[in-house]
């Protein structure tokens, strides 16, 4: 429906509202920090939809909202029809009749496309196979917060060619930064599924060293996402030589920061003296998942304020 702004993915908004945005987080942060009320979203109720498992995704919204002086309802596969007898189409249509906000945290993009098309109010992707926008939109406030603009600078993404991945060439495009990506073999991130027109914002490393050269932020995902656990074994040898360790910040830029979105395997894709180290800034990535979601919330239900 025409009006509507949906997140389904991190391009679907433009470079001067993610300004807004994390300037709005920043401010929201900030008012958390100090006890002081900011009920935005006072008598406004979000749905939260999950077919996939969730610790952060969950916490941070519903946290969120009842901080926005919201509501929350939360849905399972499990507890509701959403995947089962009825429609996904039907669904939408009597959920977004009841509620002011849709999260949806799935399996393929296609299934909360199809929500969002029959949906009367915003959708918001919390995580599917092929995109994870929110947790990218955190990511960037972060390191923001911790040194400046991310405009200019370059990210290293070593590991999996996962929904992390598409969504960090996403981001680049549209903030004017670099992508320094290196994945197994067979594992590479499809450019189809990014939509990225121009490589000027990524390059392609065979060696992870490599790709962390120079860099400003290095970053990590597990390598068994939900709904791959079958690719265990095979993951964990193929991707033997993306741990991220000491090496590989040493040869990144001096005040290079670690992320990874959580839940971490220490010794599989991240060594624990990286990930519990000093340029780590894991714990207030994750904290940033509330404030940059809260901020996203708003915008979608009230415009700039």
């Amino acid at each position: 429906m025409a009006g509507i702004q949906h997140y389904l993915q991190f391009n679907d908004l433009s470079a001067d509202t993610y300004a807004y945005l994390f300037e709005r987080a920043a401010l929201i942060k900030k008012r958390f920090k100090g006890y002081e009320k900011h009920h935005t979203l006072a008598d406004r109720t979000l749905a939260l939809i999950f077919e996939k498992a969730s610790t952060r995704t969950r916490v941070s919204f519903e946290a969120g909202m009842y901080q926005l002086g919201g509501s929350v309802v939360h849905l399972t596969t499990g507890d509701s029809q959403l995947g089962r007898a009825e429609p996904i189409e039907d669904s939408a249509k009597v959920i977004s009749r009841m509620v002011d906000l849709v999260m949806i945290r799935t399996y393929e993009q296609t299934k909360i496309e199809a929500f969002a098309a029959h949906s009367r109010v915003p959708v918001i992707n919390g995580l599917t196979n092929e995109f994870h926008p929110c947790q990218i939109l955190a990511d960037i406030f972060t390191y923001q917060e911790h040194r400046s603009s991310i405009k200019g600078k370059v990210v290293a993404w070593v590991g999996d060619g996962n929904n992390m991945a598409n969504t960090w060439l996403q981001a680049a495009e549209l903030l004017d930064f670099s992508v320094h990506v290196s994945t197994p073999r067979g594992y590479e991130v499809d450019q189809s599924v990014t939509g990225v027109r121009r490589s000027e914002h990524y390059k392609v490393f065979k060696d992870p060293m490599d790709a962390c050269r120079g860099a400003d932020l290095v970053t990590t995902d597990v390598w068994t996402s939900m709904g791959y656990e079958a690719e265990n074994e095979a993951r964990r040898k193929a991707f033997a030589d993306w741990c991220v360790d000491a090496d590989m910040m040493r040869v990144a830029a001096p005040d290079a920061l670690f992320m990874h979105c959580l839940p971490a395997h220490r010794g599989e894709e991240v060594e624990a003296d990286v990930i519990d180290g000093p340029q780590s800034v894991v714990w207030d990535e994750a904290e940033n998942r509330m404030h940059a979601q809260k901020a996203l919330m708003e915008y979608l239900l009230l415009g700039r304020l």
